[in-house]
């Protein structure tokens, strides 16, 4: 069996996968990993935290999603032995919102504590959003510290594994979502061109990809991992 190692949004608790993990049953062994949410921390030093989450003695896939796409590349560019596919979502190379990058020395002004769950829902599931979700939301972020949370801003708008994804050999799929306010297309378009190999699924659903079309994305992902597996 396979291992599915999956690695948090920008929240960093893990929380938001339980729609997804529900959806893809007990066919597969799922290691969710879960980053501080009281220290200021920045993608190398996130990395080392997942890294440390990797099985050593069985084969696994790696689900990289939104602020974890770069960490979830850099470990596939490093080529552990027992990894055998990489899954991408809504997520990016590169800082995905270019022209925001000047803004990086401004995160501490941002009132982070105000921003209320209405915003973020609008931003992260549009007219996706139910009761449900938006609790979900509210749960994880009341986790995070304001500090976490303008560190893991500021990593995005400066990081870029562009060089680390064009090492990348294992299979890769990455799931586009149609409706997404926060990573554009362009984000998916750049993985392609960088990674030829790299599969692109897209499906009906907001940022929140995993959160509101759980099924369709454990059925897309189940399937990648079954392909995946009998290679193995």
């Amino acid at each position: 069996m396979i291992t599915f190692v999956l690695l948090p949004g920008m929240d960093g608790t893990g929380d938001l996968f339980a729609p997804f993990v529900t959806a893809l049953g007990p066919a597969f062994k799922v290691v969710i990993a879960r980053y501080p949410d009281d220290r200021d921390l920045g993608y190398t030093e996130l990395e080392s935290i997942a890294r440390a989450m990797l099985p050593s003695n069985e084969p696994y896939i790696i689900l990289g999603e939104s602020f974890s796409g770069p960490i979830a590349i850099s470990l596939a560019a490093s080529a552990p032995a027992q990894l055998k596919g990489l899954v991408l979502c809504c997520t990016f190379a590169r800082n995905p919102r270019p022209g925001l990058a000047a803004l990086r020395q401004l995160i501490d002004l941002v009132p982070i504590g105000s921003m209320s769950v209405r915003l973020m829902s609008h931003l992260l599931l549009g007219k996706f959003s139910n009761t449900t979700l938006r609790s979900m939301i509210r749960r994880s972020m009341a986790k995070i510290s304001a500090a976490t949370l303008r560190a893991r801003l500021r990593a995005v708008l400066s990081v870029d594994v562009s060089n680390e994804l064009e090492k990348t050999k294992i299979p890769l799929l990455y799931l586009r979502a149609s409706q997404d306010q926060i990573v554009p297309s362009a984000a998916s378009e750049l993985i392609t061109k960088l990674c030829r190999h790299a599969k692109v699924v897209e499906l009906n659903a907001p940022h929140f990809l995993l959160q509101t079309a759980s099924l369709d994305a454990s059925r897309v992902v189940s399937e990648f991992m079954r392909e995946v597996e009998t290679t193995l």
